[in-house]
């Protein structure tokens, strides 16, 4: 049985060590121009640990089944943490991590009890909910989309009204939502007025020109192009030789990633205690990360990622940039984004013509009731949970990001 007092003692101690050699292992960047700072002080993200105690000693942990929308790697990284950490285990919960893949559809795996809980992006899930999917948003993480659309620099793409005539790479799997949002807010039509390529989930379309534009997230793909090297001079490629168009510039980025429980669950009173524990040590982990970046980029290394280290941490970095700061508290969500969500999805059709959700999903689509506990938890216990002192460290990318 866990001693509780002593275990917060020893992670007190611990992370402050980790929090130092965090500090100085923070070094200079060739691919990004944003500057190295500290991150938070690790002390205060162990008071997650210890906030995430349970008033009653833990006898037998409660399974709990994470289903991830794709394999381990940092867009992950606070569920990991959190297990890594204790922070479930102090919430007497014993969860299992399901790695997602191309042919894993995450909501709906939550939605056929094949989860408990699921991570999905907004408006995939929203489509999911109108086709039956009974299941509601309960923690919004991510509160920036991190959708891009990238070109060579002398492709004289600039914004999405530059795709007509053009072949434009795009994921599918409703990956695609943000890059016909784009083109249909430019008066584009996606079926006829481009030629939409189907773009695999890596950047060689675009490295070996097939593609004039491909799809990319500022955590992933984007990152695989700066790890790239230039044939003709022997060098990486950089930010100067690559068009990008942010789709949150363009004004029609969605809710990304988010936490996903069972609606009909949601009705019985321990699937919502089981709920509250497992939102306040979910978000317990993203601080840790937040203040923790390299820390949390190993452990997801040591979790089988096949991706590399520099990368890794690459898309740690961007990924806390996508979450913080959260003024409203992390996992809350924001109405207006929301609405704004709603509003995409209901305007942006597919190549049949049919659009993403056809009307605004029911008042049980997302509730803010466990995140705002969660963050009362978490404030009482000493943590920052807007982020709003965060500042990015810097990453330099190596080669095939080793």
């Amino acid at each position: 049985m866990r001693d509780i007092a002593r275990s917060r003692t020893a992670r007190l101690i611990g992370v402050a060590i980790v929090g130092a050699i965090a500090l100085s292992a923070c070094g200079g960047s060739t691919t990004t121009t944003e500057s190295s700072a500290a991150p938070a002080a690790p002390a205060a993200t162990e008071a997650a640990a210890s906030s995430a105690a349970p008033a009653e000693e833990c006898t037998t942990p409660t399974p709990v089944k994470l289903q991830l929308q794709w394999f381990v790697q940092s867009q992950f990284a606070g569920y990991y943490a959190a297990k890594d950490k204790g922070f479930y285990a102090d919430e007497c919960l014993d969860v299992t991590i399901l790695e997602g893949g191309v042919d894993i559809v995450p909501q709906t795996v939550l939605a056929q009890g094949g989860a408990d809980f699921a991570l999905a992006w907004v408006p995939k899930a929203l489509a999911s909910r109108e086709q039956g999917a009974l299941i509601t948003d309960v923690a919004q993480v991510y509160q920036k989309s991190g959708t891009l659309q990238v070109s060579w620099a002398d492709s004289g793409i600039t914004s999405p009204a530059d795709f007509k005539g053009k072949k434009i790479g795009n994921w599918g799997f409703g990956n695609e939502y943000e890059v016909f949002a784009g083109m249909t807010q430019a008066g584009l039509d996606p079926a006829t007025d481009v030629e939409n390529v189907q773009q695999q989930f890596d950047m060689l379309g675009l490295l070996n020109r097939e593609i004039d534009a491909a799809e990319a997230m500022t955590y992933n793909e984007y990152a695989q192009l700066l790890e790239a090297k230039n044939p003709e001079t022997g060098e990486l490629y950089t930010p100067e030789d690559f068009n990008v168009i942010n789709y949150s510039n363009e004004g029609v980025g969605m809710y990304q990633d988010a936490i996903w429980a069972s609606t009909e669950r949601l009705a019985d009173a321990e699937y919502q205690a089981i709920t509250q524990k497992f939102v306040t040590a979910s978000l317990a982990g993203w601080i840790y990360c937040r203040d923790n970046a390299q820390e949390c980029a190993d452990i997801i290394t040591a979790n089988g990622s096949k991706l590399g280290a520099s990368h890794q941490l690459w898309m740690m970095n961007e990924v806390n940039k996508l979450i913080w700061p959260s003024p409203a508290g992390v996992g809350i969500i924001v109405p207006d984004l929301w609405a704004q969500t709603v509003s995409v999805a209901t305007k942006t059709k597919n190549l049949e013509g049919a659009t993403v959700i056809t009307a605004e999903p029911a008042a049980d689509s997302y509730t803010n009731k466990y995140a705002e506990a969660a963050n009362a938890k978490l404030t009482a216990a000493g943590l920052n949970t807007t982020g709003d002192a965060f500042a990015p460290i810097s990453v330099t990318l190596k080669e095939g990001g080793n």
